[in-house]
């Protein structure tokens, strides 16, 4: 979808259209920018920017407060279409999703009528807009979905993905972050025609694991399935708080207060989890995350709260300025009742613990 938040706004309030519109952060106090306008992009405003930032590149800037059930009910409509296509639909967020539509092109009908046929219902039937990239591959089809933003169609058939792929700088490949930029820069690649060059026993010596992968993102190879189901890795939430907090005492009782909303959407998904993760962000946008895996599932708010002094403590050490602070269970569990009534656990996020 083409600036999803901030298109459903311009579609329920028409008097936004045209206008720089940032959805989410409080320009006068904290918060970071959800998404924006096109409008407002050309400003230089980003998602993830510190609103007050925003403010500063567009003053004339409008922000408005997230409405995630408008969000929700309009991600429903746009999936429901793409599920009229095929049932191989996986969806990435709200506004993201991949689709395999091999069976659907069986009769002779081509992937690219598919997704031109999906962009037109989508404006047709939502009011939204959306892009679609048409690929032999996750990675080469979500790269094209970004070629021509807003409301574009791209297609790389087989025989075009390699050259399109090799002027491309190695940030945006699937997994690649800036830590992993800077790794590649510093042996010299820069470009995934760069990375092309480079032995697959170097990069794996270099990046491990990775390194495989590597070297076959970079000739085009993607063997990663369409998912219609994703395992949840995590649950969480964090808060980023208007002035910066230092007293001790505030810090714990706001944690305690996450831990219950953790615990909560925990049991409204029948999961349980090992791993409880505190994240603390300081003055200067330092972030630090530190982690406790217990022997057996935590399943209760006071587990957690038991845990919370110790992981602050290694967090944000004592006279420190706090920003953000967050928690999130990990290594899930999935709770499910017997035919008799017994609770049955299966794993969802290995734990290596358990081998």
């Amino acid at each position: 979808m083409d600036a999803f938040f901030a298109a459903v706004e311009q579609r329920d309030k028409p008097e936004l259209c045209g206008l720089p519109v940032v959805v989410g952060g409080d320009p006068k106090g904290r918060g970071v920018v959800a998404t924006c306008s096109y409008e407002a992009r050309r400003f230089g405003i980003h998602s993830a920017m510190s609103a007050a930032r925003a403010r500063s590149l567009c003053p004339q800037a409008i922000f408005v407060r997230p409405r995630m059930e408008a969000y929700r009910e309009a991600s429903r409509q746009v999936m429901g279409i793409l599920r009229s296509y095929t049932a191989l639909v996986e969806p990435l967020s709200l506004d993201e999703a991949f689709l395999d539509v091999t069976a659907a092109t069986a009769g002779g009908t081509l992937a690219v009528e598919i997704a031109r046929e999906v962009l037109d219902r989508i404006h047709r039937e939502t009011g939204l807009t959306a892009s679609a990239g048409v690929s032999y591959n996750k990675l080469l089809a979500k790269l094209a979905s970004d070629w021509r933003k807003p409301h574009g169609l791209f297609v790389i058939p087989p025989e075009r993905g390699l050259d399109f792929l090799a002027p491309l700088p190695v940030g945006k490949l699937h997994g690649v972050g800036p830590a992993t930029v800077k790794k590649l820069s510093a042996i010299g690649v820069e470009t995934i025609s760069d990375l092309r060059k480079m032995a697959q026993e170097q990069l794996i010596a270099v990046f491990g694991k990775a390194g495989a992968w590597f070297y076959e993102v970079a000739r085009g190879i993607d063997r990663r399935p369409v998912q219609p189901t994703r395992q949840r890795k995590s649950v969480g939430t964090e808060r980023t708080f208007s002035v910066n907090l230092e007293d001790r005492r505030t810090m714990l009782a706001t944690l305690q207060q996450m831990a219950r909303q953790v615990v909560a959407r925990l049991h409204a998904l029948a999961l349980v989890g090992y791993t409880v993760n505190v994240k603390a962000r300081f003055h200067d946008f330092t972030t630090v995350t530190r982690a406790y895996t217990a022997t057996e599932v935590i399943t209760n708010t006071e587990t957690i709260m038991a845990l919370l002094p110790e992981l602050l403590d290694r967090a944000a050490p004592q006279g420190a300025s706090v920003r953000l602070l967050g928690i999130t269970v990990s290594g899930l569990v999935q709770i499910q009742a017997s035919s008799r009534g017994a609770r049955q656990l299966n794993l969802l996020d290995g734990n290596p613990d358990l081998r």
